[in-house]
């Protein structure tokens, strides 16, 4: 038996550990950032990828932006042989980027459909002839909008918590005491818990603390007179007014979504019902509808795992071809063994 040899310790030492953040790793993959500016104001724009590969263009949601958004997701492992085949356009609403400048207070906000038609100058202005939208909450909201308005420009569409009907006044009345608070007082607590809620849902606030600490830290650094500004409009949206169609003839001319959609959402999420809700509008031949379980709404740091496997089968039952077959052997090849 082999013998043990005693061990003293003479000392510890301390080290502060730096807290997770949705920008570890996500830095290194923004190749380029620029501001477009369109008929509606400016919006930056921040790119991974080359140029000349084919293009997807993510759109967050209200309390985060592209680093807070898809950072994580996209520096996740088994995310990157996607980002070996796409070149990404993250969209920042106007104002909502890291260390965004603070609008005067008499700014006009645009409204969702003017948001989704700024995408025009940012297509025009990086030589963008279709792509894939990949869209959380009012992100999806405004990518559906561009895809019904411009349908020859959108492949396909990836909607986390897709949401197609205006707010209601529960919905309504929670946001406008949290804008009043958000433009009279910074982020106050009141504001902070509605946006948690909003993008985590009950459960995963509960057993989760880690990844909501992690967003916690992320909503302190948007300008809060901006975000009040950019929630405004979220709730003022009005409904895309898409309806499933069976009438052959009635459905040629109907206002649809007529590219292939994905809608994500997770089973905790607040905002199932309102997926549902939008599923039912599409076309069931071009429409699938994914709950993941064990999940609340952020799915994409929440389930990265789940939601990229799903994403790589989208893409390929869209007919991508080549590219999906490529992407498929790049990504089992990327999964750790069991």
């Amino acid at each position: 038996m082999e013998k043990l040899t005693d061990v003293e310790l003479i000392g510890v030492q301390v080290q502060d550990v730096r807290p997770r953040s949705f920008s570890d790793g996500a830095a290194g993959i923004i190749s380029a950032e620029e501001n477009v500016q369109t008929e509606h104001g400016v919006v930056h724009v921040a790119i991974q990828g080359e140029r000349q590969k084919p293009v997807m263009i993510t759109y967050h949601d209200i309390g985060q932006n592209n680093v807070s958004g898809f950072g994580g997701f996209f520096s996740f492992g088994s995310m990157q042989p996607l980002l070996r085949h796409f070149c990404i356009y993250h969209v920042n609403a106007p104002g909502q980027e890291e260390n965004a400048a603070q609008f005067p207070e008499n700014y006009v906000y645009p409204t969702m459909d003017q948001l989704a038609d700024m995408l025009v100058s940012v297509c025009s202005h990086f030589g963008i002839k279709r792509f894939v939208g990949f869209g959380v909450g009012a992100g999806a909201n405004i990518l559906s909008r561009f895809a019904i308005a411009h349908h020859e420009k959108v492949e396909a569409l990836v909607l986390i918590n897709g949401v197609a009907k205006p707010a209601g006044w529960t919905e309504w009345g929670y946001q406008k005491v949290s804008n009043w608070y958000l433009k009279g007082k910074g982020m106050t607590e009141f504001s902070e818990d509605y946006l948690l809620w909003h993008h985590f849902g009950k459960e995963t606030l509960e057993r989760n603390h880690d990844l909501v600490t992690v967003f916690h830290n992320s909503l302190i650094k948007q300008n809060p007179f901006n975000l009040a500004l950019f929630c405004d409009s979220w709730i003022r949206r009005t409904d895309l007014g898409v309806w499933r169609q069976t009438d052959p003839e009635k459905k040629k001319t109907a206002k649809q979504l007529k590219c292939p959609v994905l809608e994500v959402t997770g089973s905790s999420s607040p905002h199932v019902d309102d997926t549902v809700d939008m599923n039912s509008r599409l076309d069931p031949a071009n429409a699938n509808w994914l709950k993941l379980s064990d999940c609340g709404g952020l799915v994409l740091d929440e389930q990265p795992g789940k939601v990229c496997e799903a994403l790589v089968l989208f893409l390929q039952g869209m007919g991508f071809g080549k590219l999906a077959l490529s992407l498929e052997k790049d990504f089992l090849h990327s999964r750790p063994m069991s």
